[in-house]
């Protein structure tokens, strides 16, 4: 991959700055016409993008082309959610003499776009979660311009995606400055440093992310930066579900696991289950029958043996399934009872990056709450119970507890690795599988990521901003208190 010169930074993030006030104040309508136009040439270049992208991820075109439809659906979803501008929030008090406990000004409260973001795109989502991926389509939407640190896993798909993306931009004439790509490590650093870039989006490896969080929260002015770093996805299985859906459950946790190479975020590294349930057994004879998969590049290839290795020589570690070869990136299976998990809990909690699953055999299910408060945060958890047990079983209300306090979305009889690009979705979590739990990075939820709030106190109403003013000229939903 190229690496762009340092010297040309600033006039890159000064473009884009340039360019923030005006993408901000331009009217919604036109704002959803961009990002739609964007989708349209991103699905025109499907037949370039695609083979692109898979020669430099071996993920699959079938794969590709979905991820690449995801991405240019979320793209218009966005558009649809700007077109309704109700993020704005708009909240008008009039002035009110008699208001307690004091005479109360006119105030007309807004959220307006935080200014120019940089986002750092990831390795195992090349459309979805890179060049015009999630976080970079979520800020546009917001009102703010973007500039892109490529990855190096996909350099000639991040280029060309990238030149899409500006000749759609340039044909219906936004803003000169509404995107750009850079390249190379120092350059990520050098623009995450400058005092134009006001908030950045990762996601990628703990280690990663938190050099970056650091970076972010140690310049003369800190900035927000919203950092998707690391999950293992728990999932429960009740002594009810382990008896009465043991095929389905299984078939369904290695059906997620092994997904695009066990290389999601959501991935569910983690599974309990009842001692007394062959459900572990089952789940090793159907990954047995999973060939090795192609990984994204030769370093996350080498993590995800090396992490393997590690978790498996821990004490009280079983293998389930295990290739004979050692190099073999085929999926893997480890055992080992509750005991063993929570007196070697930090070390056991560590996301591997690839196809291996950790059973986790427990007697008391109440003992796996105690052992779910304890886990770091997720993405993710999950629980697999019967009707029954949820009206008959109290352990599960406070193992429903647990789990909502140590992940961002709760899954009830599903598999995590579906993320919804919809209204409600939540995508992130307590740290460190985010750096900001309030934070999504999929769904229209996102775009509040790069919005902050501004009020005006008296303003007179030809210099308020459109959305705030008596005649709404854009047709904003206002909530009014005349009283």
């Amino acid at each position: 991959m190229t690496t762009t010169q340092t010297t040309d930074i600033e006039p890159i993030v000064e473009t884009a700055a340039t360019a923030s006030h005006a993408w901000a104040a331009t009217a919604p309508a036109e704002r959803a016409v961009v990002l739609s136009a964007i989708a349209d040439a991103l699905d025109a270049e499907e037949g370039t993008l695609v083979p692109l992208a898979d020669a430099e991820t071996h993920l699959g075109r079938t794969r590709l082309s979905g991820e690449l439809r995801r991405t240019t659906f979320q793209l218009r979803f966005l558009a649809q959610t700007v077109r309704r501008a109700a993020f704005y929030d708009v909240r008008i008090d009039r002035a009110d003499e008699t208001w307690p406990p004091g005479p109360r000004p006119e105030l007309r409260r807004y959220r307006t776009a935080i200014g120019p973001v940089l986002v750092f795109a990831a390795s195992n989502f090349p459309f979805a979660f890179s060049v015009a991926g999630g976080d970079t389509a979520s800020a546009w939407a917001a009102g703010c311009p973007v500039t892109v640190k490529a990855h190096p896993g996909h350099p000639r798909l991040s280029r060309h995606t990238a030149r899409t993306v500006s000749r759609a931009i340039a044909e219906v004439g936004a803003p000169a400055g509404l995107f750009s790509l850079i390249e190379g490590e120092q350059a990520g650093v050098q623009a995450l440093r400058h005092p134009r870039i006001r908030a950045a989006a990762f996601t990628g490896s703990i280690t990663g992310g938190l050099t970056l969080a650091r970076i972010a929260a140690e310049r003369p002015e800190p900035i927000p930066f919203y950092g998707e770093l690391g999950s293992i996805n728990p999932v429960v299985v009740t002594p009810g579900a382990a008896r009465a859906r043991i095929e389905e459950i299984a078939l369904g946790y290695v059906a997620s696991l092994t997904q695009g190479a066990g290389q999601f975020c959501t991935n569910p590294g983690l599974l309990f289950v009842p001692a007394d349930s062959p459900l572990a057994e089952r789940v090793a004879e159907l990954l047995h029958e999973v060939a090795a998969a192609p990984m994204l590049n030769q370093r996350i290839a080498d993590a995800y043996l090396a992490v393997a290795h590690k978790l498996a020589t821990r004490s009280g570690m079983q293998k389930l399934c295990w290739p004979q070869d050692p190099a073999s990136l085929a999926p893997r299976l480890l055992h080992t009872t509750l005991e063993v998990f929570r007196a070697d809990q930090e070390a056991m909690a560590e996301e591997c990056f690839g196809p291996l699953g950790v059973v986790v055999s427990y007697d008391n299910l109440t003992e796996v709450t105690a052992g779910i408060v304890a886990l770091p945060g997720q993405l993710t958890t999950t629980v697999h119970a019967e009707e029954d047990e949820a009206r008959s079983n109290p352990i599960l209300a406070l193992l429903a507890d647990a789990l909502t306090d140590r992940s961002g979305r709760v899954i009830w009889g599903g598999w995590p690795t579906g993320v919804a690009v919809t209204h409600a979705m939540h995508h992130g979590g307590p740290f460190p599988a985010t750096t900001t739990p309030a934070g999504t990075s999929v769904g229209t939820a996102a775009l509040e990521r790069f919005l902050r709030p501004v009020a005006y106190q008296s303003w007179p109403q030809h210099l308020l901003p459109p959305p705030l003013r008596d005649d709404n000229p854009w047709g904003i939903p206002q909530h009014r208190d005349d009283s």
